[in-house]
């Protein structure tokens, strides 16, 4: 059975940003449910996967020098342990992991064509559609098994999990691995980091449920590595039932997960209440330091951005614009609550007094970056794991 325990609100697609405040936009109910069977937690109401992942989508993962360096170090791990010759990569965005890849062994599948048609750019044949059973058999047809299949931030986007499951299985090779990492749920729940949750994200997962999920599609989890990456993520290591030993990281996240009750409604019920006090806390300490005549911004035009700003009803009467390097972000309009977007260059100067971490994933990166705006006096603040004042110079 399932069981709803969080309503986020009234929702936009979190990575459609606007040229005018008058433009047509999609919404939906932003509600999130567990699953007693699975221990799965997913999304009540999902939007077609055509509206979120299409020819404008603007994330780009390269962007980031955090996620080139843990790209590039995680293809080298994979070429260490395992030594794949025939990769395939599912949701290749912009070539960030599969540029690591020898061309001639590789394919991508990318449903966003901007994205397709970068790395059939960098000559990786890229199926520039929807992962499904259908587009397995094809590619066996046409390139064979695959030793490693691959997904970064995908898998969970995938709304039907036991038909894409089903075509990994059935397009590895015997003794093939499927690796994927995507954010965890036992993290999200530790940290109240609500915002993982938007409308891409059509589930959250906890090694739990994932181990219930691959073993009914012929697939058991052998190794998980835990990730600061993304805010808290898990790297799943599975492969076809008994072709490899399992290794002790299964046992002791599943043992982790069942001490911190995945498996309880009464968890989520809990998180539902912490989720409740921090936009509280959020939007008091925004009013106050707006009624103190603060300018404050929003660093990082981000999907976790547009579910906080959403849920807590801010604006710009207290954001008076987001900052973010991507281009095709800037000179537009915040998803929902219509917050103008523009460079760093323009916008991060002098006069800002406070910035809101909508990039709280990158808060390393970002306080390293901008130590002279501290060292003036401004203030970062950030809602995860509470509402606080990070990276002052005191």
């Amino acid at each position: 059975m399932k069981h709803t325990f969080l309503d986020l609100g009234t929702q936009p697609i979190a990575n459609k940003f606007l040229q005018e405040a008058g433009e047509d936009e999609y919404k939906f109910n932003l509600t999130v449910e567990f699953d007693d069977e699975t221990k799965l937690v997913s999304l009540g109401n999902f939007v077609r996967p055509e509206l979120m992942f299409n020819d404008s989508y603007v994330y780009h993962s390269s962007n980031s020098d955090t996620m080139r360096k843990h790209f590039k170090d995680y293809s080298q791990l994979l070429k260490e342990d395992f030594n794949p010759q025939k990769v395939l990569e599912i949701g290749s965005n912009d070539g960030v992991f599969v540029r690591n890849f020898d061309q001639k062994t590789t394919i991508a599948v990318e449903p966003c064509g901007n994205f397709a048609q970068l790395t059939n750019a960098m000559h990786y044949e890229t199926y520039n559609e929807f992962w499904s059973m259908d587009l397995a058999k094809r590619i066996i047809k046409e390139h064979g098994k695959r030793d490693l299949i691959s997904s970064s931030n995908c898998i969970c986007h995938i709304q039907n999990l036991d038909e894409a499951f089903a075509g990994i299985s059935e397009c590895l090779s015997e003794d093939g691995i499927f690796v994927f990492e995507d954010p965890s749920l036992i993290l999200m729940l530790e940290r109240v980091s609500y915002d993982q949750i938007y409308d891409e994200h059509a589930h959250i997962f906890s090694v739990t449920a994932l181990q219930n999920l691959l073993n009914r599609n012929g697939l058991e989890i052998f190794r998980v590595d835990n990730l600061e990456v993304h805010g808290g993520s898990n790297r799943i290591y599975a492969c076809k039932i008994g072709a490899r030993n399992v290794e002790k990281s299964v046992a002791v996240n599943l043992e982790f997960e069942d001490k911190h009750g995945i498996g309880d409604l009464k968890t989520y019920q809990d998180f539902a209440r912490k989720v409740q006090k921090s936009k509280d806390s959020l939007n008091d300490i925004l009013i106050d330091l707006k009624s103190k005549g603060k300018k404050i911004v929003s660093y990082g035009a981000t999907s976790k951005s547009t579910t906080v700003f959403n849920y807590c009803g801010i604006g710009p009467d207290l954001i008076d614009y987001i900052v973010d390097t991507t281009a095709d972000k800037q000179g537009k309009l915040s998803p929902g609550m219509h917050i103008p977007v523009v460079s760093p260059d323009s916008g991060f100067d002098e006069t800002v007094d406070v910035a809101f971490l909508g990039a709280w994933n990158y808060e390393k990166e970002i306080l390293a970056k901008e130590q002279r705006f501290i060292k003036d006096g401004g203030k970062f603040i950030t809602h995860i794991p509470y509402v606080r004042v990070v990276g002052t110079s005191a």
